[in-house]
């Protein structure tokens, strides 16, 4: 069975050194994750940000091992080391902008675009909610990529960047700003690293994209695009209508926080939550359902331990490891196990969302992409009362659910729904069931260690 993505953001500035990395590689494969999302380990221009590369093919002093070997040894060592756990790591792929000072501007001037007192032009986001707001990013220097004669020679340069980190022994690239580079590049890029390795997966980071760029990466060949389920409430329609827009583009990865936002307890304590208990389950159901929602899902390094400064891609440094608040490695673990027991949760089927028991109750209803199967999610929107809500309005098959909740699953006639009864939710509860026909094969399954 294909399995989506489970990716592990090791945010390279928090750790340090390429040695610390190999160190947390048990407990990142221990909780079930069989990816790993490095963000750039480049050496860096001016500015000291990760996504301001001057060099691609050297490493970022920062996370040099002292070893004195070559970037390329480096890094080898710690794919080698997550290969044999049994995890693939994803490169950062930077190819919309480098730094204002790095190599390329210096060498390939003609491959960049100019302000019109020739100045090299930085890129910039729209707010997808306002469009007259723009964030400049000053330290970069944006990458022309219009119809020219230097263009050839630019895209080629890049392919061969692609096709050596696949040779080092990277399974994939997190394509940054992949809604800024037209789509015929970014099947060159794709079909060169597929030479080297047709296992080759690029996801595509569209966050902060307006609707129309994303559609039109469609053809690109991404493997996956991120989605914005960490921004809904659960009653507005959009991020259904997203989701079905941009399932048939490629299946999407869902995360409850990433580097690029803060932390998931600043968003909780913002809603008035501080105790410790109700945060850390907050933690625990926003992991669960970005893990049902999606076909991948994805946490930044420190989630599992509820850490609460955001990741900067400047200023973060090993000393800025906090003393968790918590450790739900073990729920994790065991989500991670639900969903890939599950065919339904490693697809991207058809889904639809609606609202029980006086819009108290959020149902989510996700369907496989051929077959009968299917899986339910109950969400109790109230977080400080239990609500009780008849389960109805959903498809004509839906008669019976069986509960496989992590830590609740069971064969007791309260772990399974039927069609017209109520199902009583504790405060702000999560509740998964599947079908009769995937529980009698998730039952016969045999059990991993």
């Amino acid at each position: 069975m294909p399995q989506g993505a489970r990716i592990y953001n090791l945010f390279p500035l928090l750790v340090g050194s390429a040695a610390e990395w190999e160190k947390h590689l048990d407990r990142i494969a221990g909780m079930g994750f069989d990816w790993i999302f490095l963000n750039p380990i480049h050496y860096p221009g001016f500015s000291g940000s990760l996504y301001a590369v001057k060099d691609y093919y050297a490493l970022n002093p920062l996370f040099d091992d002292g070893s004195g070997d070559t970037a390329d040894e480096i890094i080898g060592r710690f794919l080698k080391a997550a290969d044999e756990r049994g995890i693939r790591v994803m490169m950062d792929l930077v190819v919309n902008h480098t730094a204002k000072d790095s190599l390329l501007a210096e060498e390939h001037p003609e491959w960049f675009q100019r302000e019109p007192d020739g100045s090299l032009a930085s890129p910039y986001a729209v707010d997808p909610n306002d469009t007259s707001k723009r964030t400049v990013w000053a330290d970069l220097a944006e990458i022309d990529y219009s119809d020219r004669p230097e263009r050839a020679k630019l895209i080629a340069w890049f392919a061969e960047l692609v096709r050596h980190c696949a040779r080092l022994g990277f399974g994939g690239f997190r394509c940054d700003a992949a809604y800024k580079v037209p789509k015929d590049v970014w099947r060159t890029l794709i079909a060169a690293g597929r030479k080297e390795n047709d296992q080759l997966v690029f996801a595509a980071e569209n966050l902060g994209s307006l609707q129309e760029e994303t559609l039109a990466m469609r053809g690109a060949g991404f493997d996956y695009l991120f989605n914005s389920s960490k921004w809904w409430d659960f009653r507005a329609y959009w991020l259904i209508d997203q989701y079905e827009q941009f399932r048939s583009i490629a299946p999407s990865i869902s995360f409850p926080e990433t580097h690029d936002t803060d932390r998931l307890v600043v968003d909780v304590e913002r809603e008035g939550v501080r105790d410790p208990a109700a945060v850390e389950q907050r933690y625990r159901d926003a992991y669960l359902i970005a893990a049902v929602f999606s076909t991948g899902v994805m946490i930044p390094i420190g989630y599992e331990f509820g850490f609460r400064k955001r990741l900067h891609v400047v200023e973060t440094r090993p000393s800025d490891w906090e003393k968790p608040a918590f450790d739900i490695s073990a729920w994790i673990a065991e989500v991670n196990r639900m969903k890939t027991s599950l065919p339904v949760l490693n697809e991207e089927g058809p889904q639809r969302a609606l609202l029980l028991a006086d819009k108290k109750v959020a149902v989510l209803l996700r369907r496989a992409m051929r077959g009968p199967a299917w899986v339910v999610t109950l969400i109790n929107l109230e977080r400080h009362a239990p609500v009780s809500a008849r389960i109805q309005w959903l498809d004509g098959d839906v008669l019976e659910g069986h509960e496989v909740t992590p830590g609740r699953a069971g064969d007791a006639a309260d772990r399974v729904f039927r069609a017209g009864e109520e199902v009583t939710l504790d405060p702000g509860e999560v509740r998964i069931y599947i079908d009769p026909e995937s529980a009698r094969k998730r039952a016969a399954a045999p059990k991993s260690d």
